[in-house]
């Protein structure tokens, strides 16, 4: 364990922590044309991952990698994403006009959502989402059915991460990068679990 140098602001222990907030809140920024949100967590993912390789964790290696790749796919793949979200919005509303069985549809569009979350976010932890969504998410569908906990863990994290926000309106802008950090986390965990 390394201690502090002259002239450091954090220790050595609170220096991955100082570095998960400032990549979250450059992908909080990167966040808001929406459609770059897939994008711009995938990237916030591949940025914490290199942590485990020594490679620096900061904003600018954020922003760097994010301008390599930000190219159409990204863009379909935020276009979907936010069409989900609305396409769930919208299923809520109309479960709650008093149609009935809404109570059924809305556990039942909840459920859906809960996969659907939890496979587009494990997407955005993979390696494969720097160049290929397709393979992505088809890689996340087979880790989310075979590592259930995992999955589980990943809906804790968005779950950890919309309550910050929701208590403290400004952590919202810091929440990010601990829901990517967990996402790697999952992932790295899976990997290794399958080296095994």
């Amino acid at each position: 364990m390394r201690t502090r140098e002259a002239g450091e602001v954090f220790g050595p222990r609170m220096a991955l922590f100082a570095d998960v907030l400032s990549v979250g809140l450059a992908t909080s920024l990167a966040c808001l044309p929406l459609v770059t949100a897939p994008a711009a967590l995938s990237t916030a993912c591949a940025v914490l991952r290199g942590a485990g390789q020594d490679r620096p964790v900061t904003a600018g290696r954020y922003f760097a990698l994010l301008r390599q790749r930000l190219r159409a796919g990204d863009l379909v793949a935020g276009a979907v994403a936010l069409a989900g979200l609305l396409l769930f919005a919208a299923d809520l509303a109309l479960a709650g006009a008093g149609l009935p069985g809404a109570t059924v549809f809305a556990v039942t569009a909840a459920a859906i959502a809960a996969c659907a979350a939890a496979v587009g976010l494990r997407a955005c932890a993979r390696p494969e989402s720097l160049t290929d969504w397709r393979a992505a998410v088809r890689e996340a569908a087979r880790d989310a059915v075979a590592d259930v906990g995992g999955s589980g863990l990943v809906l804790l994290a968005v779950a950890t991460a919309a309550l910050c926000a929701w208590m403290l309106l400004p952590l919202a802008f810091l929440a990010p990068g601990p829901l990517a950090l967990a996402l790697t986390a999952v992932d790295v965990r899976r990997s290794a679990a399958a080296l095994r």
